[in-house]
């Protein structure tokens, strides 16, 4: 059984020492490219940090095989993806650690905070020193010493009582979460797939042997101006559809603390032409408004 512990998430790829590197995504899937990961391995690499982007796990078939034969640690970033399978797998029983987000953005949410899945034994004691302030107090409470004390680095990760209420019921009842955001990202899918050719548009594609948990509904546009023009006339109509964020690679903090392996090509193409459409679990009825609107802004191209 894994071990559960609160922190917040990571994003990397290869990890060198300390140093991230960041490789490239597969433009299929927007995962990471396991050729990529592959080629980006030397005797320094430590660990592949695989992001489960939009809620659709990477090939865990391919990375796991890959850190079994470069004995690496495996990492699932797992932030946008509870409740999603490989070959019928949860994501974040792969790795030997996964992260979960409960932000607010998340499908299932706290406000903050997230989820350490732990699932290699000699992980987990270290694991619970860091949650509890660098303290051996979960030792304490089970009776294994007589008293706790400051034994490694640590911080306050605990979530309230009033917070992990709130959470736990959203958790006991996730499956119908899932269910009810599948059941717009297919009411999306099926408006949009007759028109994505004529449109220059294209949409998400499930990775084979996935299952995904309807985090989120994208388009990829043909450029950053067209992508512009709908986020604009969207905005008009009173519908935010909001491009994601910068890649770790040319964010302030990846230039400073990492390097990349390759141009990493198909990363700066997606985050130039990517945008989300309104994805949240009470949509309900509203999703054919933002369909509507979404098919005048393409057909006014």
């Amino acid at each position: 059984m894994p071990s559960f512990t609160f922190v917040s998430t990571a994003n990397a790829v290869v990890l060198r020492g300390a140093t991230p590197v960041f490789v490239d995504i597969n433009p299929s899937t927007l995962t990471l490219d396991c050729d990529a990961a592959t080629k980006a391995i030397t005797d320094k690499t430590r660990a592949i940090f695989a992001v489960h982007y939009a809620g659709f796990p990477a090939d865990m078939d391919r990375l796991q095989a890959l850190c079994r034969d470069h004995d690496l640690f495996l990492v699932e970033d797992a932030a946008q993806a509870l409740g999603s399978t490989f070959k019928e797998n949860q994501a974040g029983s792969f790795g030997d650690l996964a992260a979960f987000s409960f932000h607010e953005t998340k499908n299932v949410i706290s406000g903050e905070g997230g989820a350490l899945v732990v699932n290699r034994d000699e992980l987990i004691e270290r694991a619970e020193i860091i949650r509890e302030k660098g303290t051996n107090r979960s030792q304490f409470f089970r009776g294994q010493v007589d008293k706790y004390t400051w034994v490694d680095i640590g911080s306050s990760y605990l979530p309230g009582e009033l917070i992990a209420a709130f959470l736990l019921a959203q958790i006991e009842t996730q499956d119908a979460i899932r269910k009810r955001r599948l059941a717009v990202f297919d009411t999306y899918y099926e408006a949009f797939q007759e028109v994505a050719e004529a449109c220059q548009i294209s949409l998400p594609k499930n990775p084979p042997h996935c299952e995904g948990n309807g985090h989120m509904f994208y388009f990829l546009m043909d450029s950053l101006s067209a992508r512009t023009k709908f986020i604009a006339q969207m905005k008009e109509r009173g519908l935010m559809t909001p491009f994601h964020y910068v890649p770790l690679h040319n964010a302030p903090a990846g230039i400073r603390y990492g390097r990349t392996f390759g141009d990493l090509s198909v990363t700066n193409r997606v985050s130039e032409t990517l945008v989300r459409l309104p994805m949240y679990f009470d949509l309900g009825s509203d999703v054919e408004t933002v369909i509507e609107a979404a098919l005048e802004a393409l057909e006014d191209r």
